[in-house]
């Protein structure tokens, strides 16, 4: 503090050491000490200060320097806007247009700080001391991060870190603290077995640890985005890329993390074999579905969007398909979590699997009293009246099933894209077409009926 503070501020602080020896403060504890003696420092720096002519010409450049800000901030704010508002025109540079104008928070203070740092060159060149300017200066930084944490930052995880990190941090750097708190938590040392950690270091790493994931994660954002933009790859391919660009992100955060915190990486081979074994026998499952949810995105047999359903009963849509499991959607609205082992393990029936279509059929009866060989072109003429009923692979085909007790027994088969289920109701479509048909031809569905014989005759009475 004294290299910042000058000569003149220097001697009033060995005058300060003069001063402490009038109290009897020996008999209090360390920390009252201390607190005492940085006391009587703020007040011999103040006292110097505001009895030195040079600290009054600094001053009087900080007051100048932030007036000029002002008057260039609000000649050039205005222009600014004009330049970088795109109004109604949407074009590839309206989203960095209006990102790059957002920042027009910090023209104040960082034009006060630019011309306060020319200040400082004249005051330095004149009075050989620089103390309160450059003090000035701390003042206007701090002031643009501020600015930067309350105005800019928008994300959640940003405006938490800039208000208990970066302002901390920026406060310590404005009073010349910042370097004293850093020696402090260098020389606290953390001893974990073979391993040990500066406080310091552990700060660090839990900064620099908080903004690499939230970069990974932004990025990975991002990419996952552009990924899912092409549609030229298989659905399972853009799945794979995805995650591979996750585990790829959040590696590389993970190393420099390590660099940033002075980790040596040999360190940590003990514990990576450890986590080996783990692997190779508590882990095993996790393994295994892991491995096998890369299987199921490099060969595509079932990708999101897919409904599927498992030899165990379990069926719905694909929603989501994860490390270890996969989440199935049922029409009922319940979410099934399914390993992605048992894709591979078990039998699967893929319904929706390159697009292709589901073939289902209606059973209906008819009278005996019908002449059958009319109903086959009446119901299939009908039945491909419904919209989403296909002519390809095969057109709807009606069948004759059998002779029942009450009637003939008739079945359609029809195919169509799409599960038969949740907002598509295909087989009630299909038997309201052949309820109509039949009833336009006039022919009978029958009900059953039963002939009762009563031997002997009906009792007299």
């Amino acid at each position: 503090m004294k290299r910042l503070l000058g000569p003149r501020v220097a001697r009033n602080l060995a005058n300060a050491s003069e001063v402490r020896v009038e109290f009897d403060l020996e008999s209090q504890p360390e920390i009252v000490q201390q607190a005492v003696g940085y006391a009587l420092q703020a007040w011999d720096i103040a006292k110097g200060w505001l009895l030195s002519p040079e600290a009054w010409s600094q001053f009087a450049l900080l007051v100048v320097a932030y007036l000029g800000a002002v008057f260039v901030a609000r000649k050039l704010r205005p222009l600014l806007e004009r330049l970088l508002d795109p109004g109604e025109t949407q074009n590839l540079l309206t989203k960095p247009r209006l990102f790059v104008m957002r920042f027009l928070a910090l023209l104040l203070p960082l034009l006060a700080y630019v011309f306060t740092g020319i200040g400082e060159s004249i005051v330095r060149s004149i009075f050989d001391s620089g103390a309160v300017i450059a003090f000035g200066k701390r003042v206007f930084l701090f002031l643009a991060l501020r600015a930067l944490v309350r105005d800019i930052f928008t994300d959640p995880f940003l405006k938490v870190f800039g208000r208990y990190v970066l302002i901390p941090i920026g406060a310590l750097y404005t009073l010349g603290l910042l370097d004293i708190v850093q020696a402090k938590l260098t020389e606290t040392v953390v001893q974990l077995g073979n391993i040990s950690f500066s406080v310091m270091s552990i700060v660090r790493g839990l900064i620099a640890g908080s903004v690499l994931f939230w970069l990974g994660r932004w990025s990975n954002e991002q990419s996952t985005q552009f990924i899912h933009k092409q549609e030229e790859m298989r659905p399972s391919l853009r799945q794979l890329a995805a995650k591979s660009v996750e585990f790829i992100i959040f590696g590389i955060a993970f190393l420099l993390l390590m660099n940033i915190m002075g980790i040596n990486l040999s360190a940590l081979a003990v514990l990576g074999g450890a986590i080996g074994v783990g692997l190779g026998f508590g882990l095993q499952k996790i393994a295994s579905n892991f491995i096998s949810g890369v299987i199921l995105l490099v060969e595509g047999q079932a990708t999101v969007g897919d409904y599927v359903e498992l030899d165990g009963g379990e069926a719905g849509t694909i929603i989501k398909m994860m490390a270890r499991a996969t989440i199935l959607e049922t029409y009922d609205g319940r979410w099934i979590v399914v390993p992605n082992e048992d894709f591979i393990t078990t039998r699967v029936v893929n319904y929706s699997d390159s697009g292709s279509g589901n073939r289902y059929e209606a059973e209906f009866s008819v009278s005996y009293d019908t002449d059958i060989n009319l109903v086959p072109d009446i119901i299939e003429k009908a039945v491909a009246t419904h919209p989403g009923v296909l002519d390809k692979p095969y057109p709807p085909d009606c069948e004759l099933r059998g002779f029942g007790d009450s009637g003939i027994d008739f079945a359609v088969e029809f195919w169509v894209n799409g599960i038969d289920d949740g907002d598509n109701k295909y087989t009630s479509d299909v038997l309201f077409l052949i309820w109509n048909a039949l009833k336009d031809h006039d022919i009978t569905i029958p009900y059953p009926q039963r002939v009762v014989e009563i031997k002997g005759g009906l009792p007299s009475s």
